[in-house]
C-alpha cells in the first residue's frame, strides 16, 4: 500500500511579482527634430579674389606668352637642329711597317705517285654514327679492332664443378728434372759453404748452407712468385678487358680438369708471339697475341697445356732445381772469366808462359773429372738431360690438353706455329737470307720437340674423338 504524504511537510509557495514594463518607442524630444538642408551645395562668389600687395600677379589664361612691361618677350630657338660641338681629331699613333715575308714559289708536290708504286684506294668515309668516339680508357684496356671469335664449348657454364682430390703432383718428368739438378745442387752447396766459412768460420758455413736450403721454399710462396714473374719475366696483371676474355676460358679448362681455378694466378706477357708459360707453382701466363688473335677454343687448348705443366710438377721442379744449382753456375762462370783473363794477360808477355798456363789448366780439369767423376760427368751431361726432360714434359702437357677434350684445338695451334715458321723462312728467303736449320747437337739441346713429333703424338686422341 502507498502512504499519503503529509501536507505540512511541503514548503510554502513563493510570492508572485508583477512583470516590469519596458518602453517600446524612443523618447520624444522637446520641440521638433532639426531639419538638415537637402538641396544643392552652397554657391560661392565667382569674382576674383582681391589683390594683396606683394603677391604674385595672376597668370594669364590665354595661350600666348606673358607680357612683361617695358621689354620684349625673349625669343627661344625653334630650330630642330642641335647645336654644333667642336669635334677633335683622334690622335695619330706611329705605325711600324709590316714585316716582309719571303714570297718565293711554293714547293711543288707530286700529284700522282710513280707508276711502279702501289696506289692504295682511300677507304670510304664512315657515316657520322659510325665514327669512333674517343674513350677515356687507357690503350691497354681498349678492345682490339678484330676480336678473336669465341667458339669454345662451355660445358660447365653455370653448372656444378667436381673438384678432383689430386690437384697437383710430380710425374716422372718432374722427378727426372730434380735428379738431373742434384749434382749441380751439391756443387752449389760446396760453394755456399766455402763462402760462409770464409766470412764466419765453420758456424758461418753451416748457417749459410741452412739459409740457402730454406730459400728454396720461396718457389712455393705466392708473393715471391708474383715478384719473380713481374721483375724477372716481365709479366703483368691482366687488365679488366683482358680478364673478361681470359677468365671464362680458364674456368672452363679448370672445370674439366677438376682443378680449383683460384689456385693459380693469371698473368699476361706483352708479346707478338703465340706462346704461354707455367711459372713456379701458381702462375699461368699468355701472350697478348694468344689472347687477342686466336679463337677461344685454341686459347683453351693452350691454357690446358700449361695447366698440365703445373699438375705434373714440371714448372716448380724446374725452377727449384735451377735455384739450387745457381751458385754453382755462378762459380763456374766466374772461373771461366778469370781463366780467360789470365790467358789474355799472359799472352801479352810470353807465348811460352801462355802455353804452360793453358796446359796446367787442362791437366787440372782432367784430374778433377777423374777424381770426382760422379759429379763432373753429370754436370757435363746435365744440359742434354734437362733438354730431354723438357721435351718429355711438353709431350705430357699436350696429352693433358688432349685428355680434356682439346686435341683438335691443340692440333690447330701446332699447325699455326708451323705456318708461322714457314712464313719466317719465306721472308728470309725473299730478303736474300738463309736460315740455318739446327744441327743434331742443337736439336739435342732443344727443350721443345718439333711440331711433327707433337702432331704424331696427338693422332690417337684425334682418332678416338677425345
Amino acid at each position: 500500500m502507498s502512504e499519503t504524504p503529509d501536507p505540512g511537510s511541503y514548503p510554502p509557495p513563493e510570492p508572485q511579482y508583477p512583470a516590469p514594463t519596458y518602453p517600446t518607442a524612443p523618447p520624444a524630444y522637446p520641440g521638433s527634430a532639426p531639419q538638415y538642408p537637402t538641396g544643392s551645395a552652397p554657391q560661392y562668389p565667382a569674382a576674383p579674389p582681391p589683390h594683396y600687395p606683394g603677391s604674385t600677379p595672376d597668370h594669364p589664361t590665354a595661350a600666348g606668352a606673358p607680357q612683361y612691361p617695358g621689354a620684349p618677350a625673349p625669343q627661344y630657338p625653334t630650330a630642330a637642329t642641335p647645336p654644333q660641338y667642336p669635334t677633335a681629331q683622334p690622335p695619330q699613333y706611329p705605325t711600324a711597317p709590316a714585316p716582309q715575308y719571303p714570297t718565293g714559289p711554293a714547293q711543288q708536290y707530286p700529284m700522282t705517285p710513280p707508276p711502279s708504286q702501289f696506289q692504295p684506294t682511300a677507304p670510304p668515309h664512315p657515316a657520322p654514327s659510325q665514327v669512333p668516339q674517343p674513350t677515356s680508357q687507357p690503350l691497354a684496356e681498349q678492345a682490339p679492332q678484330a676480336a678473336a671469335p669465341d667458339d669454345l664449348d662451355y660445358r660447365h657454364l653455370g653448372s656444378r664443378v667436381h673438384v678432383a682430390a689430386h690437384q697437383r703432383g710430380a710425374d716422372a718428368t718432374a722427378v727426372g728434372r730434380l735428379v738431373v739438378h742434384l749434382p749441380g745442387a751439391l756443387v752449389s752447396g760446396v760453394v755456399v759453404a766455402a763462402i760462409g766459412t770464409a766470412f764466419g768460420g765453420s758456424v758461418g758455413g753451416w748457417l749459410a748452407v741452412l739459409v740457402w736450403l730454406a730459400s728454396g721454399g720461396l718457389v712455393f710462396h705466392r708473393p715471391a712468385e708474383l715478384l719473380f714473374a713481374r721483375k724477372v719475366l716481365k709479366l703483368r696483371v691482366p687488365t679488366a678487358l683482358e680478364l673478361s676474355r681470359l677468365e671464362p676460358v680458364w674456368h672452363e679448362v679448370t672445370a674439366r680438369a677438376g682443378i680449383e681455378a683460384h689456385t693459380y694466378e693469371l698473368m699476361v706477357e706483352s708479346s707478338d708471339e703465340l706462346n704461354a708459360s707455367a711459372v713456379a707453382g701458381h702462375v699461368v701466363s699468355v701472350t697478348t697475341y694468344a689472347l687477342n688473335e686466336i679463337p677461344s677454343s685454341n686459347l683453351a687448348a693452350v691454357l690446358a697445356h700449361e695447366l698440365g705443366h703445373h699438375t705434373g710438377g714440371h714448372s716448380w721442379a724446374g725452377l727449384l732445381g735451377y735455384w739450387y744449382s745457381l751458385p754453382g753456375r755462378i762459380a763456374w762462370a766466374v772461373t771461366k772469366f778469370l781463366a780467360s783473363v789470365t790467358v789474355m794477360v799472359a799472352s801479352r808477355f810470353s807465348v811460352v808462359a801462355t802455353g804452360f798456363l793453358v796446359l796446367f789448366m787442362g791437366m787440372f780439369f782432367v784430374f778433377a773429372v777423374i777424381g770426382a767423376w760422379f759429379v763432373t760427368i753429370p754436370l757435363v751431361l746435365a744440359p742434354y738431360l734437362l733438354a730431354f726432360a723438357g721435351r718429355q714434359g711438353e709431350l705430357r702437357a699436350d696429352q693433358q690438353a688432349a685428355a680434356l677434350g682439346f686435341a683438335p684445338q691443340m692440333t690447330e695451334v701446332l699447325h699455326r706455329l708451323e705456318a708461322e715458321e714457314q712464313a719466317e723462312v719465306a721472308r728470309a728467303a725473299a730478303a736474300g737470307q738463309r736460315l740455318e736449320r739446327p744441327g743434331p747437337l742443337a736439336r739435342l739441346l732443344s727443350t721443345h720437340p718439333d711440331n711433327a713429333t707433337r702432331l704424331a703424338r696427338l693422332e690417337p686422341y684425334l682418332r678416338t674423338g677425345l
